[in-house]
């Protein structure tokens, strides 16, 4: 336990205003208080704040119990700029240490507040908020994954060789963009019953979003869409003049980039295909019951099922005896790569976004591959041991992928180690970081990650409901 341990101080935090009086100490535990002060957060949820004292009343582990009122409300303290527009809730999101909204971002960092939504009316016009932005954001340019709240704003990547928009702060083509945007909208609907945010405008976001899915499955040549910049990370632009390396076009769609904004290497990049399809279903639905748009549902379904078959066809493999596994990316031409992201979505976070089953036998055959050795960005170093991933480089560990291996374990075993390693690595400060050094969790990257803090109060409030002793 971290009673009375010293703090670490460090300048990236006070820059991001994440401590308040770093020698203050909350009295119930004793640990250093490091939440924004109230004065300067950008929103105040009653049920949020409800929830913390309901877990730092009731679990037995404080130091966790500490780190979930820090972490859990990040995204709500320290991100999100919420107005009324024209009468109607507009939020912007940023994702912590960069001022831009990221689709996918923005999505994942409001995503753990759903289930609060019924006892907090502004939180949903919050949410609510996101949702009406996001969809401007798509009619804007749905090839985009980041946008900004000041058409004005000046990108700093306004020289990449690509269709660079006003109000556009990068132009990396990902798949999950679009299908996040769906997820949240999806679950605010379920979880609120509120069609409000669902009028014409959003009808024709998800429009665009099956059409530049169509486009991208390059059927008839290689799509509108190319990306090229200067650089010295290979990983930031693109082979093929912009356009990727190569794939046999059979129903796929291409993926240009990953959720971490690394380039991809093929260009079917298979945890986004998968789920696209469970995406496509969603809008669907929505689609149908809620615009009574029948022939778009109809077609979304059908671009659901052709994506699947040809998932079903071309990206199981079976190259290092674990049975048939997912690859992560494949070409269609018999080409596959075999790793795993600590990203979202990836091999291992398939259940938690919905596109597989838990107990799929081949999803369970792949998470023993990329929880494994054979996976070359899995690290196990002196310290710790757990997913990394090609962004932050070899030995890295990712926090968000600890999270998502507990959030998808049935093993009460697994789910303590990764609350455990958690626990003992987050340097002291509390909170979450995008990647840890598997040998010294000192060095971190990213002291300002709200959406690897808010997913991380989603697991501690799944693990109080369904495992509380693991609390302990």
């Amino acid at each position: 336990m971290m009673t009375r341990r010293n703090f670490v101080q460090t300048a990236s935090l006070a820059s991001a205003g994440l401590m308040l009086a770093p020698a203050a100490r909350a009295a119930e535990t004793d640990f250093p208080v490091v939440r924004i002060p109230a004065s300067k957060r950008k929103f105040r949820s009653e049920a949020v704040e409800k929830a913390i004292q309901q877990i730092q009343s009731s679990i037995g582990n404080k130091e966790l119990a500490w780190m979930f009122g820090n972490c859990f409300p990040n995204t709500l303290d320290t991100t999100v700029d919420f107005q009324m527009v024209d009468g109607k809730p507009d939020t912007y999101v940023i994702t912590g240490d960069i001022d831009a909204m990221w689709l996918r971002d923005s999505s994942a960092q409001v995503w753990p507040y759903l289930p609060l939504m019924k006892d907090d009316p502004q939180l949903q016009q919050l949410i609510a908020g996101v949702i009406y932005r996001q969809a401007r954001n798509i009619l804007l340019d749905p090839y985009a994954n980041a946008f900004y709240k000041d058409p004005n704003k000046i990108s700093p990547w306004k020289t990449d060789f690509t269709d660079m928009k006003p109000g556009v702060h990068e132009r990396k083509w990902e798949i999950d963009s679009l299908c996040y945007t769906i997820r949240l909208a999806h679950g605010y609907w379920t979880n609120s019953g509120d069609t409000t945010p669902f009028d014409d405008t959003w009808r024709q976001a998800v429009l665009l979003v099956l059409k530049t899915f169509r486009q991208q499955q390059r059927k008839h040549g290689k799509g509108p869409y190319h990306f090229q910049r200067l650089t010295q990370v290979q990983t930031d632009t693109l082979a093929g003049k912009g356009y990727g390396n190569p794939a046999k076009p059979v129903g796929l769609i291409f993926s240009m980039f990953r959720p971490s904004d690394d380039a991809t290497v093929f260009p079917f990049l298979v945890p986004s295909n998968f789920f696209a399809v469970t995406s496509l279903r969603q809008a669907a639905v929505m689609l149908e019951q809620i615009c009574h748009d029948e022939e778009s549902a109809v077609e979304c379904r059908a671009l659901a099922a052709e994506v699947e078959q040809a998932l079903k066809q071309y990206a199981v493999v079976n190259p290092l005896g674990y049975g048939n596994i997912y690859a992560y990316e494949v070409d269609a031409y018999g080409n596959f790569y075999c790793i795993d992201d600590g990203n979202v979505p990836s091999l291992l976070s398939m259940p938690y976004v919905g596109s597989v089953k838990p107990d799929d036998e081949i999803y369970q055959n792949t998470r023993r591959f990329v929880l494994s050795q054979f996976d070359p960005y899995y690290c196990k170093g002196k310290v710790a041991e757990g997913p990394g991933g090609p962004h932050s480089g070899m030995g890295m560990i990712w926090p968000l992928g600890l999270i998502v291996e507990a959030l998808t374990s049935t093993d009460d075993a697994e789910i303590r180690r990764c609350l455990d390693t958690l626990q003992n690595t987050h340097a002291g400060t509390g909170f979450m970081h995008e990647s840890f050094d598997e040998n010294n969790p000192n060095k971190y990257t990213r002291s300002w990650f709200a959406w690897a803090n808010t997913i991380f109060g989603e697991l501690i409030l799944k693990t109080f409901h369904e495992h509380p002793d693991l609390l302990s």
